[in-house]
């Protein structure tokens, strides 16, 4: 493999189904509560009491910790959205010996402070990221280590309180990407096929035939109208279609709820699909105590309603296959930097995202493995450079030697010789305090140099 990262990764939407409308994407969220927004005003007030009812609330709050990242854009907010895949009760069927509770979907959607433009970020579940320490409310405490980021919701809702499934993912989250989650929303499987058949189901087109028997979903190619246990397996299906790939499942549900959205939209003339639809949906809802009601949610879905269409954004997290660092990984994906820590900087700091730039700067990426770097300790504590050799090891980068700095450090420092830029920037994005790679003359050939100073908090290294 070489320095440059010549392999090339299979397009994330390779083949991507295609609905018969296009046109505004939604997120799970945002799709819920913008058609909230438009038939509130079209139900009678014990209706309305009805559907405020309907939300549970979970306060995680008390779960999450003092240990947060700080808000950098007042007046901004990031709302993680989380398609819940429980196992429980009539979804048993999707699968047997898993842990009660898990995320099949994982998103945030940033709504600036101006709202004039909003961005959904897709975080693809295989993702192998550090999962943090969390409370599984059965009275232990998960450690911290490197698994899939799915794996967050599971460990939280160990005992099946959707609180701490929701406060493990958010201090996953917020721990590998700097950003600071303000609300969150959790739809379950249940509700998103009632919310479908009240719309009496949804027309799809597949280019291909799906058979899949994890997602009991058998149809051929060609459009047709989805329903139910149907359409849930459809937005869940992932191996035998396309590539395969989580990437491309996300794609497919991404624009699934932009058709669903769409027709509830069209559908506000009937009473009793629209009522049905809102029953599903705000049923299969839980929430933070703030956004639990019909009022938060109205607030949200007007400003969600007023983004022009060509100003709300689609994203998925730069990624590429774990296995061009670890070849014995061919199920999970890596994120790829500087471009990950570059996407999570603008959101934190309420910047919109050229998202054609991102796309052209990710189609060569710079796998982890081709990184080579030597770390010295400038800060004199004994074992600090093995320490963070360590976990730049565990993220895949290649460490060529550890030692001390001739002098003491106060701050951390990236150098590189000419031709390692890339690479260099690569590191940097992986550190936290916004450190900056420079080139140094005389710098070791073919290796970047870390000098760890005293500044450095080894623990918030990706």
């Amino acid at each position: 493999m070489s320095g440059s990262g010549k392999r090339r990764r299979t397009p994330g939407g390779a083949g991507k189904p295609r609905l018969t409308r296009r046109g505004r994407i939604l997120a799970w969220g945002a799709g819920v509560t913008t058609v909230v927004v438009l038939g509130i005003a079209g139900v009678g007030a014990w209706v309305y009491h009805d559907l405020n009812d309907n939300i549970t609330s979970a306060d995680v709050d008390d779960k999450i910790g003092g240990d947060r990242p700080e808000k950098l854009s007042p007046g901004s907010k990031n709302i993680l959205v989380v398609g819940s895949d429980s196992r429980d009760g009539a979804n048993a069927k999707y699968g047997k010996d898993l842990t009660t509770m898990q995320s099949d979907t994982l998103m945030v959607l940033h709504i600036p402070a101006n709202r004039e433009w909003a961005t959904v970020l897709s975080f693809p579940r295989d993702s192998w990221v550090e999962i943090a320490a969390c409370d599984k409310g059965d009275g232990s405490t998960s450690a911290v280590h490197h698994f899939k980021i799915n794996e967050a919701f599971a460990l939280g809702g160990t005992s099946g309180d959707v609180a701490g499934a929701a406060a493990c993912t958010i201090k996953t989250v917020e721990a590998n990407t700097g950003l600071r989650i303000d609300h969150f929303m959790s739809i379950d499987f249940q509700g998103f096929k009632g919310m479908v058949d009240a719309l009496d189901g949804i027309e799809v087109c597949p280019e291909e035939a799906i058979h899949s028997d994890k997602a009991k979903l058998d149809i051929e190619p060609g459009c047709q109208t989805v329903r139910g246990e149907q359409a849930l397996g459809y937005v869940r299906v992932r191996y035998g279609v396309g590539d395969g790939s989580d990437i491309g499942r996300i794609g497919r549900q991404q624009e699934f709820m932009n058709a669903l959205a769409e027709k509830a939209q069209s559908k506000l003339t009937s009473p009793n699909a629209l009522y049905g639809f809102l029953k599903s949906a705000t049923g299969s809802l839980t929430t933070d105590p703030d956004l639990a009601g019909i009022k938060p949610l109205y607030g949200l879905g007007t400003e969600l309603r007023g983004i022009p269409s060509d100003r709300l954004t689609f994203l998925t997290v730069p990624n590429y296959p774990r296995e061009a660092d670890v070849p014995s990984d061919t199920a999970n994906v890596v994120w790829q930097y500087p471009q990950a820590t570059e996407v999570f900087t603008a959101l934190a700091k309420d910047k919109e995202v050229d998202k054609e730039r991102l796309e052209a700067d990710t189609r060569d990426p710079l796998y982890a493995s081709a990184v080579s770097v030597q770390v010295l300790n400038g800060t004199g504590t004994p074992g600090l450079a093995a320490t963070v050799a360590e976990r730049l090891t565990g993220a895949g980068l290649t460490v060529t030697g550890t030692g001390n700095a001739p002098q003491a450090a106060g701050s951390t420092t990236v150098t590189y010789p000419a031709g390692l830029e890339r690479q260099a920037e690569a590191l940097a994005a992986r550190l936290p305090g916004g450190i900056r790679a420079t080139r140094a003359d005389g710098a070791t050939a073919g290796v970047v140099t870390l000098v760890v100073g005293k500044d450095l908090a080894v623990d918030e290294i990706h």
